[in-house]
């Protein structure tokens, strides 16, 4: 059903909703949120609300606070959950200036300004991501709740309830579901969203990461989406498959083809290769992101491609007969702490630059790049992404493609706040250097 300014006013009164929720995400990622009493709604919806921006991450400054919130009917849900026995539902909001123009700043405008880019070509971008988490006793110490492995039932997996639960949740608030189950590490979970369209899957990516957070609160115990929390084990990514349709069919897929995948494709993927160390800093924001991106542990290192190899950057998962549509591209290196918004921005960019370069793209790698020596990966061309936040820093601030596609403002101030990040890591005295070095210095 397509959700409009009168099917939510009548929904509110019909179901008695106190409050509403107005989400909208920082630059970093984070939501955000206020509320409005059902008695503002329309007033709301028509001309939308005023806030202060001036503490929003990447938003404005003290001299230029004020903004506006203008909620979006389309995206509006109703939460499972009560708050002091009152309903309450929820709407993401587009932020504009006060003279109601776009405010350049708003992650979730940026990506609908680069959607718009690959609809006047034709296309529409769709996405599927796999975005894996933690279950911990609480959230000041990485403890596991299991000692459970990739797939396991019982006993080792106790942590299914909270699963289903978190799962029926997401169907409850009309976030489609294909199927959850334990992952590889112990208390490492993953829950699939059924694809989607680029933007409502941003948006759903933020409540997936909202609800699953606070079904955990409700249990007494703590999820996080940080990607590396425990040394020794595998960090927890957030593959995204994507591909672009042209209507309704899926401009990536070429029966014809020894992979099934269409000059389109091959040029996205070639885009998605030549661009991978440029996007980097965006797919995998936070110091703790290039503790998962090592050797060992499964998380993509080398720019590659395959089908089958999930050693690759991005792979093409094999074509099943009769599915044109579920043709597309794994992208392997993104973390499920990235700003969704901008994630998908970087990526599309990528791959449209692809498209409109004429990228050729290098054959597979069939190998698995973990064993290939340094030597055999430089005679195949394989680079390497980014070391650490430093070095992912150094490559993004020269991209004139990541500063097309998020803009001056939102780029600045991205550049800025990790070069930050990084000064304070890099003074950090870690646990580490402490046991190693100070019995012997």
């Amino acid at each position: 059903m397509k959700k409009d300014r009168d099917y939510v006013l009548k929904t509110v009164n019909e179901k008695d909703i106190k409050f509403i929720k107005l989400l909208f995400t920082d630059v970093l990622g984070f939501l955000k949120s206020f509320d409005i009493t059902a008695g503002e709604l329309e007033a709301a919806l028509e001309n939308g609300i005023g806030f202060d921006g001036s503490s929003i991450e990447g938003f404005a400054r003290i001299e230029e606070s004020d903004m506006v919130a203008l909620p979006d009917p389309s995206t509006f849900r109703i939460i499972p959950w009560q708050s002091g026995g009152r309903k309450v539902a929820m709407m993401f909001s587009d932020i504009l200036e006060p003279d109601g123009g776009v405010f350049e700043g708003d992650p979730r405008y940026i990506l609908k300004k680069n959607l718009a880019r690959a609809e006047e070509r034709g296309f529409t971008y769709h996405i599927g991501p796999e975005l894996e988490y933690f279950y911990f006793s609480n959230s000041q110490e990485a403890k596991a709740l299991d000692q459970g492995g990739y797939f396991d039932l019982t006993p080792p997996d106790i942590a299914r309830d909270f699963r289903h639960e978190t799962v029926a949740v997401l169907e409850e608030m009309e976030i489609p579901v294909e199927y959850s189950h334990h992952e590889v590490s112990p208390s490492q979970h993953e829950i699939d969203l059924r694809y989607d369209a680029a933007l409502q899957m941003a948006d759903k990516a933020m409540l997936y990461r909202f609800v699953v957070k606070e079904v955990a609160l409700q249990k007494g115990i703590y999820a996080t989406f940080m990607p590396k929390p425990s040394y020794g084990v595998n960090g927890s990514g957030m593959h995204v498959h994507q591909s672009l349709f042209k209507g309704k069919n899926n401009a990536f897929f070429d029966p014809d083809d020894k992979y099934h995948l269409s000059k389109t494709g091959k040029c996205f993927l070639a885009g998605l290769l030549v661009h991978a160390r440029e996007i980097t800093l965006i797919t995998n924001q936070w110091v703790n992101s290039y503790k998962r991106l090592i050797l060992g542990y499964e998380a993509p290192v080398y720019v590659s491609w395959a089908q089958r190899n999930r050693s690759s950057l991005v792979r093409v998962p094999g074509y099943r007969p009769g599915k044109e549509e579920s043709m597309r591209l794994e992208m392997r290196s993104p973390d499920p702490a990235c700003n969704p918004y901008l994630t998908f921005t970087v990526m599309l960019a990528a791959g449209l630059e692809g498209i409109e370069k004429n990228y050729k793209l290098p054959p597979p790698i069939t190998n698995n790049i973990f064993s290939m020596t340094e030597e055999d990966r430089e005679k195949a061309g394989i680079v390497s992404l980014p070391d650490d936040l430093s070095e992912a820093i150094k490559i993004t601030e020269k991209s004139p493609l990541v500063r097309n596609a998020l803009g001056d403002k939102i780029f600045d101030y991205f550049i800025k706040n990790k070069k930050m990040e990084w000064e304070e890591y890099r003074s950090q005295v870690t646990e580490y250097e402490l046991k190693k070095y100070l019995p012997l210095l």
